[in-house]
């Protein structure tokens, strides 16, 4: 297992910041390694974040000096997202077989927790994200049929997109951790627009399913001092609860999105309209 570290930033500090250091402190870019579990351990509301690329190897989650336990789970739970081919994850000896856009939820105090191919010609790419959970919920299988969807946009603004709730009180219980994934139809390219902030979650973003040769560009900083991060496919990036939030590709993609912090209300956000932004 390969893991990053991330430190909390002072809003006041990114102004400071050239591209390089945007980057240093924000973005993470091998989500996934083959045969290897990648992740990223941001202090901001003590999230870990990342993938699981199983191909020719079964991958363990495992604990360790990084986290202080035994066990990944001892006292985290943990959100999860197929985001291409068909694998298996495997907790405590139950086993879920999953495709792509098929999401899993699993509670704190899971001891056993594996990732393995279910064909190695079509391996599984599974995004993760978990957050520090205070009592145990039962592990939730959630394809993406019975995800919460919500379609937002209009064809004129190009952010026509469905947002398809996975880890979320409409679907099933968590302790912090809210996660989904949004889907932006062809021709749409913002994912929120006006954007918007929420000082009581952090947010991170994984772009994937982009064209080739295609990039998002993702807006970061407060409404008065923004600043942008070029993201390529299968790249993820820190959104701390000062930012705002929102980003736009050159064609559609899809993207995965965890929150954690104060609340799970998907809907606690401030506005911030466009003419405001600099």
């Amino acid at each position: 297992m390969k893991l990053e570290i991330r430190y909390a930033e002072h809003p006041c500090d990114m102004k400071l910041y050239d591209t390089q250091k945007m980057r240093e402190r924000f973005h993470f870019e091998h989500v996934f390694v083959k045969d290897e579990i990648s992740l990223c351990y941001t202090h901001s509301d003590r999230v870990v974040f990342g993938g699981a690329y199983p191909v020719d190897k079964e991958l363990r989650l495992e604990g360790g000096k990084d986290f202080g336990t035994d066990v990944f789970l001892e006292r985290r739970e943990l959100g999860l997202i197929c985001t291409a081919g068909t694998g298996i994850v495997s907790a405590d000896g139950a086993e879920y077989v999953m495709k792509k856009g098929d999401g899993l939820y699993i509670g704190k105090g899971v001891k056993d927790l594996l990732f393995s191919a279910g064909d190695r010609e079509n391996p599984p790419k599974f995004y993760l994200a978990s957050a520090p959970a205070h009592t145990a919920y039962p592990a939730v299988f959630i394809p993406i049929e019975k995800a919460n969807p919500r379609k937002l946009g209009e064809a004129a603004a190009v952010n026509v997109r469905t947002i398809y709730q996975y880890v979320h009180p409409a679907v099933c219980k968590s302790c912090q951790l809210v996660m989904g994934m949004t889907v932006l139809e062809e021709g749409s390219v913002w994912n929120t627009m006006p954007c918007h902030t929420h000082e009581r979650r952090m947010e991170i973003y994984f772009y994937f399913d982009m064209k080739p040769g295609g990039v998002v560009f993702h807006l970061h900083g407060r409404p008065g001092e923004t600043r942008h991060i070029v993201m390529n496919n299968e790249e993820a990036v820190i959104s701390p609860s000062w930012s705002i939030h929102a980003g736009a590709g050159t064609a559609a993609y899809t993207f995965i999105w965890a929150m954690a912090g104060e609340n799970q209300n998907f809907d606690d956000m401030d506005t911030v309209p466009a003419s405001e932004l600099k």
